[in-house]
């Protein structure tokens, strides 16, 4: 139990990448008040937590009503994993790419939703991930609570490294995050080697 705790932790920190998000916060909040830097804080990982849960409770069921197997998502979702996590060891480190969809915070709609909660927190990596680690054929419910209890624990984390974006910047810099950013990277490409693995087998009956 507390390997499938500490492996799904892992794996949904890596898709959330909440240290990857605090330059793409400092951005768009750049030059308002703190009460408001809180208030778009507050309402993107809120959003991401809708996404993310709306995804949970719906995503399969949409799946099989297009007559989806569950393995063929999980061997297209550990492609498409697999590839972000190139982009994240060799591209551009998630803060780079997604600074470069920032504008001046006064003149964008509501930067609380896009770039910060979509595609920074709940990008489609995290979509697909908690898909997969919700399987109703391969998991109990309350494994599939647990999944999401986890996931709001991680969501939570990201807030809290929001909230003190300001020290945290300072402290590692856009070079420091660059840096975690790819070590997660390499860990998204091990899992998702993995996720392909086990669609196939599940797939080919294996």
């Amino acid at each position: 139990m507390l390997e499938c705790i500490i492996r799904d932790f892992v794996f949904i920190w890596t898709v959330v990448d909440p240290v990857g998000s605090i330059p793409v916060f400092i951005a768009v909040t750049s030059g308002l008040e703190g009460k408001i830097r809180r208030k778009v804080a507050i309402r993107a990982v809120a959003v991401s937590a809708g996404i993310l849960l709306f995804f949970i409770i719906g995503g399969q069921v949409l799946l099989e009503a297009l007559s989806i197997p569950l393995s063929a998502f999980q061997i297209a979702g550990g492609i498409v994993l697999f590839i972000f996590a190139m982009t994240m060891i060799f591209g551009e480190s998630k803060p780079d790419s997604e600074l470069s969809t920032v504008k001046d915070p006064k003149t964008v709609g509501d930067t609380a939703i896009f770039p910060l909660a979509v595609p920074s927190i709940a990008s489609p990596g995290a979509m697909m991930a908690v898909v997969l680690l919700t399987d109703n054929h391969r998991y109990e419910i309350m494994e599939q609570v647990l999944t999401t209890s986890i996931m709001f624990i991680v969501l939570g984390i990201t807030l809290v490294l929001l909230l003190l974006a300001g020290p945290i910047q300072k402290a590692i810099g856009d070079s420091g995050a660059s840096i975690v950013s790819r070590v997660s990277g390499l860990i998204l490409a091990s899992v998702a080697t993995d996720s392909i693995l086990t669609g196939i087998k599940v797939y080919f009956s294996l």
